[in-house]
């Protein structure tokens, strides 16, 4: 997995990192590193470098005198004179860097003005250089971190700089994973200085291509039958929303669960035994539930009834508004930003400026774990990393894609994940298999299921593309 670091810990690896190397080399590896991403500027270009105080700025110099070593002319905007690192100074200085007064014509910038130390928001010279950098559109590479933005809770302040590459150093940060902040970050790149012996656990993870592992207990093996593979129920659907059943079941059909059964509208059941032959309708022993897609008037209902197995369930749509107290048992919630706003009681607005914080606290709130879907889907559980999704495409906004992945997170539900990693291989594979469906163009929410056993046999064979 991917994962990401408080600025706390990260600060304490790096004294714990430097604490064994000789002096100043822990600024030459960031620095090189940094170099290193910074090929793609011709010898001849021109480079702004705009430099804050503190070590951000060291490396940014340490990588300029690199730069002008192979010919890239560097230009540097100091940001205050007094509090600049002097050795990166001096050494840009000798090898020929030229200190301006401010950004003028330059088509590349290196932003080192804030790195993971910095505020959240940007006054004074540096918000008049973050309006320069947005304006003029330069092709800008910020250091560790975009400067400005809120490094932990991955929010936008007022003034922030928006980067087309990162290059961050040691571990990811929040800010690069999760939005709003990570759409600043553009792409990112991690240099890697040897910090990971020294950073603990992780505040953030993210699934990757070679966690196929988190499905080894949900593959059957030689005397599995179809009840020890997993019976998950689904109450979903409405005479309004027939296709929200449909599309959940083929989600649910499309993981590993050996049986799915029904319950819902009897003229429904029947429309969904006639498309999948396979489904059985009525209630009946189920390791998991999915309530609520699609689902109308009988949500309550549904809910209470799934709620009465006392097994794992996954709650959706409509069943959201009518959730309890407080989990019992082991629950995965699915809202997109509007739904989280109404179980919490504040706006649409609020939870899109800090997903992050809104969907902890829900997982705290109702002792459950939380996937707020968005374009950075987050599984938020207490007392774990939450994991942010790195897979899918735009196209993926369609309608029904949300009902194929409950249906699909249930089926890895009663397969025997627990709900953090059912809700993260649900969102990664999801996405990925919209991928796989049609890269570059429309899909509809069918596309993503038919799509997905192919992607789960991959994700286990461990050649995901």
């Amino acid at each position: 997995m991917l994962t990401a670091h408080r600025v706390s810990d990260i600060r304490a690896a790096e004294d714990s990192l430097a604490a064994t190397l000789p002096e100043g080399e822990l600024m030459r590896l960031a620095a090189r590193g940094l170099a290193d991403h910074l090929g793609r500027i011709p010898p001849g270009d021109l480079v702004l470098v705009l430099i804050g105080p503190g070590n951000n700025g060291g490396d940014a110099l340490f990588a300029a005198e690199h730069l002008l070593d192979r010919g890239v002319r560097v230009d540097v905007c100091l940001l205050d004179a007094t509090t600049v690192h002097a050795p990166g100074l001096a050494a840009a200085a000798a090898a020929g860097a030229q200190v301006v007064d401010a950004p003028g014509s330059q088509r590349w910038c290196l932003d080192a003005m804030f790195g993971i130390g910095g505020r959240s928001g940007l006054s004074g010279r540096a918000a008049e250089w973050a309006a320069w950098l947005a304006e003029q559109r330069p092709f800008t590479i910020s250091v560790d971190v975009p400067s400005g933005v809120d490094v932990d809770g991955a929010t936008l302040p007022a003034s922030y700089v928006t980067a087309d590459l990162t290059v961050t150093f040691g571990t990811r940060k929040a800010a690069l994973l999760v939005d709003p902040a990570a759409a600043a970050a553009g792409t990112v790149s991690l240099v890697d200085i040897g910090l990971a012996p020294h950073l603990r656990t992780p505040a953030l993870e993210a699934l990757e291509a070679t966690d196929g592992h988190l499905l080894d207990q949900a593959v059957p093996g030689a005397d599995s039958h179809k009840y020890s593979r997993g019976v998950l129920g689904i109450a979903a659907g409405s005479a309004q929303y027939a296709g929200a059943a449909h599309l959940c079941v083929a989600g649910a059909q499309a993981g590993p669960a050996g049986m799915i059964r029904f319950v819902g509208l009897p003229e429904l059941g029947r429309r969904i035994v006639d498309r999948a032959p396979e489904v059985v309708t009525g209630r009946g022993r189920v390791q998991a539930w999915v309530v609520g897609p699609g689902s109308g008037d009988d949500a309550a209902a549904q809910l209470a009834m799934a709620l009465e197995d006392g097994v794992p369930l996954v709650v959706d749509a409509s069943a959201l508004r009518h959730i309890p107290d407080r989990f019992d048992v082991p629950a995965l919630l699915t809202p997109h930003a509007g739904e989280l706003a109404q179980m919490l009681a504040t706006t649409r607005a609020a939870v899109e400026a800090d997903p992050l914080a809104h969907a902890m606290a829900a997982a705290e709130r109702w002792n459950a774990t939380v996937l707020l879907k968005g374009r950075r889907t987050l599984i938020a559980q207490t007392g774990a990393p939450t994991r942010v999704n790195l897979s899918g495409s735009s196209w993926l906004a369609t309608a029904g894609a949300g009902d194929v992945l409950a249906g699909f997170a249930g089926s890895l539900l009663a397969a025997g994940l627990d709900p953090l990693d059912a809700g993260s291989v649900a969102a990664y594979l999801h996405g990925t298999a919209a991928v796989h469906a049609n890269p570059d163009g429309p899909i509809v929410a069918t596309d993503v299921a038919y799509e997905l056993p192919a992607t789960v046999a991959a994700f286990v064979r461990g050649d995901l593309a």
